[in-house]
């Protein structure tokens, strides 16, 4: 019988093109062989997306083809508006983004994934965040504009205020650096209902399930939450140390795949200085010494910084509620579930992992039943 791995770690379970996590050097390598922080100073989100759907970057008629499909496409219909107006404005957020997407790609017929599918999946995420964060304000939600780039759109549905340069800035390379990551939980939850046969938005909506765990997508929201709770860099060392001594984890510190510092939280590390002051200052005191207390208990463990680190402050810096992180992680990644999801179709093949039976001989165990 095959070795059991759990967590299926170090299984080889797909071969794709889309993204390589490279964790022995800190590596991400994009579709066509882009290193990330080669990409991140030269192309938007629409270009990073077209690279992971197409393999290659848009030339300029390329890109603005792809402008106009995400334009035209970033309307909710009846079905996903009437749901989310529904839903109790204090949803969780990320189950509204999981039953607004539902009801905006529901089908009487399953049909096979499409790259045009994949372009208007990806242009409704910024609209459903959007919507559901005026509702938790209790405003009016505000539509889509067809001449904003998705993550200034992202900032104006928000907000209702036209974005600052700046703020689409940071958010448009968080896009970027988060599109996609090799064979994540989520990418891979969204990878195993493509098997069946099954139709994008129900690959997108298994994907989001999975994103929303707090192991995943939910670690951004909480390195922020332990910042707060942080509070200050002079009150760091003193929270940190008395955490350990409870055994709990440091959000931000530790990563599944890389054994070096994560290359999009160095970049993103570097914006967090302008993004927000004041956070950053508490934040870099808290990487210096969560480091070194990680370092002192285990020097063995390779506990460098992750992304979900970096990415609150950056986050936070764009105004972007903290309750939101994880949707706004969705909006990036959906790119790369659909580039994922179309590249299997190549070779679809249903995912059925084996198991290992742990339970008892048969016949060893007497039947007991109730009297009757």
């Amino acid at each position: 019988m095959a070795e059991f791995s759990p967590g299926l770690e170090g299984v080889v379970a797909a071969e794709t093109a889309v993204s390589e996590v490279d964790g022995a050097n800190g590596r991400l390598i994009y579709r066509g062989g882009y290193l990330i922080e080669d990409l991140v100073p030269v192309v938007s989100f629409e270009e990073a997306a077209y690279l992971l759907w197409h393999g290659d970057l848009p030339n300029e008629s390329q890109l603005d083809s792809l402008r106009e499909q995400m334009a035209t496409a970033r309307t909710l219909n009846k079905s996903a508006r009437g749901t989310l107006t529904a839903m109790d404005a204090a949803t969780e957020p990320m189950d509204v983004l999981r039953t607004v997407v539902s009801a905006q790609g529901a089908a009487k017929t399953l049909t096979k994934p499409t790259l045009e599918e994949a372009v208007a999946l990806t242009a409704i995420f910024p609209t459903i965040v959007g919507a559901t964060n005026r509702r938790r304000q209790g405003r009016d939600i505000v539509e889509p504009r067809a001449d904003l780039g998705h993550a200034a759109n992202l900032l104006w549905m928000m907000s209702g205020e036209e974005p600052a340069a700046e703020k689409v800035h940071l958010v448009d390379t968080y896009l970027v650096l988060l599109a996609d990551h090799g064979l994540n939980a989520s990418t891979f939850a969204a990878r195993v209902v493509a098997s069946t046969g099954s139709d994008l938005t129900s690959c997108v909506v298994g994907a989001i399930a999975a994103l929303k765990g707090p192991a995943h997508g939910g670690a951004t929201l909480a390195a922020r939450n332990m910042l707060d709770k942080i509070g200050s860099a002079e009150n760091a060392e003193k929270w940190l140390r008395e955490a350990h001594a409870r055994h709990e984890r440091f959000a931000g510190f530790g990563h599944r795949v890389y054994r070096t510092y994560d290359p999009r939280a160095k970049i993103l590390r570097e914006m967090a200085k302008n993004a927000a002051p004041d956070l950053h200052r508490t934040a870099a005191r808290t990487e210096e010494l969560a480091l070194a207390i990680l370092h002192e208990a285990h020097p063995e463990r390779p506990n460098a910084t992750n992304v979900d680190f970096w990415a609150s402050v950056v986050l936070t810096g764009a105004g972007i509620p903290k309750e939101l992180f994880t949707t706004v992680f969705a909006t990036s990644r959906v790119s790369g579930w659909t580039a994922h999801v179309l590249e299997s179709l190549s070779d679809l093949r249903i995912i059925r992992p084996a198991s290992r039976w742990i339970g008892p001989e048969p016949g060893k165990k007497p039947l007991q039943l109730a009297k009757r």
